[in-house]
């Protein structure tokens, strides 16, 4: 590892909020969700601040039943596609998911946003695991968990040979002589796997960056080896530090195993944080949060995570021991970290609800600004993550109040950037440029 760590910072961005309920605060604007002003208005608040990257979430069905919260969002890479236009410099990632794509698509569009970005994409990898989702796209079933990411994983290997069909150097550009480009450097791919069949090569010259940045965004173990296999970056939830520096030292050993630069893989755990110039007054802000929850929406969205029905649960009773011990093909990590919040600290389903209304399972730091800038800092030089992914309970408020009185205490400290020093995604990282498979040195 180097010696020097620059702390890593996205603006996570949802709708009005994460908290569930933040669209109900007075001063929030129920229908911003589907408001592009509401969206440039986040864009440039993080890029004054000199984030690495926004990062937009995102899945193929409807949250909920759209009776207690918004429904979602603009498309994430149609709304990537616009922010570009009103940004400069701050990295766009996106999440898109491999089982509701096809390989050839997904390529050109990410590419696509690379190239109008001028190198700033980025794409956060799922394998979706929702019932739902898999009955849009007409399934009666949604493919298992392993199933899911051996998907996950040829067409991510046939996606990278896409990017790279293209060489750097294939553009010729020639007018006198009429020559475009060097055929000898456009590659088809001519793929026939198990899953996918495709010819290539892609229409959309190689991306500025060589490959978009490539995050992940799951903690099974399935997840954890695709990671190290393919991921530059890694988003992921933990409740206690423990948790996080143990899955930290666990998948930078993944990546050293998998014979790639464990330098070169960003984790970036998600953090809610809710402040107050003083802890009481941190504490009135995130009790004001949670009165305004809808207990009936929270259910909802744990009997999803956990494969149940809500009828399942007693409010004022722990989770039921069936439904602890059940096997589920879904999001496996997130139903883990969140029976073993219930446990470790013995809450009722209604208490459980409450920790999971401002994050779904990220962490939430309540606190004055020295004691969030403090968390921060801790989790980042005790090796627990390598930054994170900011997540305002309320927005555009508490990403302001984040940027206004944290970052501030982080750049006095050293850890975080003044300014940007880089055009690319990649250059925000620290992360190289990936060689071409198909370019030989000297050719």
């Amino acid at each position: 590892m180097t010696d020097k760590r620059e702390l890593h910072l996205n603006a996570f961005l949802m709708e009005v909020g994460h908290h569930e309920a933040a669209w109900r605060l007075p001063e929030s604007d129920p229908r911003a969700d589907f408001d592009i002003d509401h969206w440039i208005r986040l864009a440039k608040l993080a890029e004054a601040a000199k984030f690495d990257a926004l990062f937009l979430a995102d899945g193929p069905a409807l949250v909920g039943t759209g009776e207690f919260r918004q429904p979602g969002q603009i498309e994430p890479l149609t709304l990537l596609t616009a922010l570009s236009q009103v940004t400069e410099r701050i990295g766009l990632i996106a999440t898109v998911s491999t089982t509701y794509n096809s390989p050839y698509n997904l390529a050109r569009r990410v590419a696509s946003i690379d190239q109008v970005s001028r190198g700033r994409a980025g794409w956060n990898i799922v394998t979706s695991a929702g019932a739902a989702e898999a009955a849009n796209f007409g399934l009666t079933e949604r493919p298992d968990h392993a199933t899911r990411y051996a998907r996950a994983d040829e067409f991510l290997t046939l996606t990278k040979k896409l990017w790279d069909s293209w060489e750097s150097e294939s553009l010729v550009t020639d007018k006198a002589t009429g020559r475009y480009a060097d055929p000898s450097r456009i590659h088809r791919v001519d793929h026939e796997g198990v899953f996918y069949s495709v010819a290539g090569p892609l229409n959309v010259i190689r991306p500025p960056q060589g490959h978009p940045v490539l995050v992940q965004a799951g903690s099974s173990q399935d997840g954890k080896d695709f990671g190290a296999k393919h991921a530059e970056a890694i988003f992921t939830a933990h409740q206690t530090y423990e948790r996080a520096a143990d899955f930290y030292d666990d998948l930078k050993t993944r990546v050293a195993r998998a014979g790639r630069n464990p330098d070169h893989v960003v984790v970036l755990p998600g953090i809610v944080p809710i402040i107050g110039s003083t802890e009481a007054e941190a504490q009135a802000r995130a009790e004001e949060f949670d009165e305004l929850r809808i207990p009936e929406f929270g259910l909802l969205q744990l009997a999803s995570s956990l494969e149940a029905d809500p009828s399942d649960f007693a409010l004022d009773e722990p989770l039921p021991e069936a439904i602890v011990n059940r096997r589920r093909e879904g999001s496996q990590s997130r139903a883990e970290l969140i029976i073993e919040l219930g446990r470790r600290e013995s809450l009722t389903v209604r208490q459980i609800l409450s920790r999971l209304g401002g994050g779904r399972g990220h962490f939430t730091v309540v606190g004055t600004p020295d004691q969030v800038a403090d968390t921060i800092v801790d989790w980042f030089e005790g090796r627990a993550a390598d930054g994170f992914n900011i997540m305002g309970a309320a927005l555009p408020a508490d990403l302001e109040s984040f940027i206004e009185h944290v970052l501030p205490i982080l750049r006095g400290k050293g850890l975080f950037r003044e300014e940007y020093t880089g055009t690319t995604l990649r250059e925000h990282l620290g992360l190289p440029v990936p060689a071409n498979q198909f370019h030989h040195p000297g050719t």
